[in-house]
């Protein structure tokens, strides 16, 4: 298999939080849809004849365990990967048939852990956004200062603007590199785990943020997460993964069940309502400290959910 990533169209791409400052970007039209998709490493084939449609506007999020494909889906959704057989299709056009600089200007892609060059500030980074808009006749304008300074502001990143990227902490980084999104103003974002190595907090911060900015401008969004309990609160539309093959899609209330955690990950749990969001909670079986459920004691009023501190 081909591997694109210095095809030019690795940079996130995203619309601003105010549609009427950056625009809308490019209609939903036929959306984003994988057919017979069909993806290998040399000969070891990984993901073999998806069919899957991205719902237009929304959050999708993609589960399954290590090494079930779902970064490999994600590659092959966004060209960095060439497929083996099937297409990837987008707002009805083949996506390997786009040219480069019209692809980079309706999606972008997060790959998972990025890196910016030593001693890059963030305007600098977030400036690198507008590149698919350049072309020999139209170079920077005023239109693009002000998309990068909507960028800063809306991933607040305005007062660390001037600051290398390389002395950010890990959720200010991943801002920046949200920000460079922003920017580059494309109405379908893909995201490989933005949430890795950050701590809980910087997680929700990253996660809300991301809520944000299809909310704000009816986005497409489709990202990998590891969490299933954040994928349930945060997605749309779940796409559960198992050896290659989309085994569950649809709304996480309807899909997220016991039976489907076990089947997909191996994990014997409950799947309780989260008290916060309604979304599923999956609460997993261990070896230590988890009684079987038939042999549970009914709790008492002073451990019930009910009397815990709000």
């Amino acid at each position: 298999m081909t591997d694109n990533t210095g095809s030019g169209n690795t940079a996130l791409g995203n619309t601003a939080l105010d549609n009427t400052a950056l625009g809308n970007g490019a209609p939903v039209g036929a959306g984003l849809r994988a057919e017979g998709l069909r993806l290998a490493y040399e000969k070891r084939t990984v993901i073999d004849g998806v069919d899957l449609v991205i719902p237009p506007g929304k959050v999708t999020v993609v589960v399954g365990a290590n090494a079930c494909g779902k970064s490999t889906l994600l590659r092959g959704m966004s060209r960095l990967l060439t497929p083996d057989g099937g297409a990837v299709h987008l707002d009805g056009e083949s996506i390997h048939r786009m040219r480069t600089r019209d692809l980079a200007r309706k999606l972008g892609i997060l790959p998972q852990s990025p890196t910016a060059p030593e001693g890059m500030t963030v305007r600098e980074l977030v400036t690198r956004g507008r590149s698919p808009h350049q072309t020999w006749w139209r170079q920077w304008s005023p239109e693009d200062g002000d998309a990068v300074n909507l960028a800063l502001a809306a991933t607040d990143l305005a007062d660390l603007a001037e600051r290398p990227v390389d002395e950010l902490s890990g959720g200010q980084r991943q801002r920046a590199w949200i920000a460079m999104a922003l920017a580059q103003d494309t109405p379908y974002l893909l995201l490989d785990e933005p949430t890795t190595y950050l701590d809980l907090a910087h997680q929700i911060d990253v996660l809300d943020l991301i809520a944000d900015l299809n909310h704000a401008g009816d986005r497409t969004v489709v990202m990998v997460l590891h969490d299933l309990n954040q994928a349930c609160r945060y997605a749309d539309h779940v796409v559960a993964m198992k050896s290659g093959r989309v085994v569950a899609e649809g709304d996480p209330l309807r899909v997220v069940t016991a039976e489907l955690v076990e089947d997909v990950f191996g994990l014997r749990c409950e799947v309780i309502p989260d008290p916060l969001s309604g979304t599923p909670l999956i609460v997993p079986f261990g070896r230590h400290r988890c009684a079987d459920p038939a042999d549970r004691a009914v709790p008492t009023d002073r451990t019930t959910p009910a009397n815990l501190p709000h």
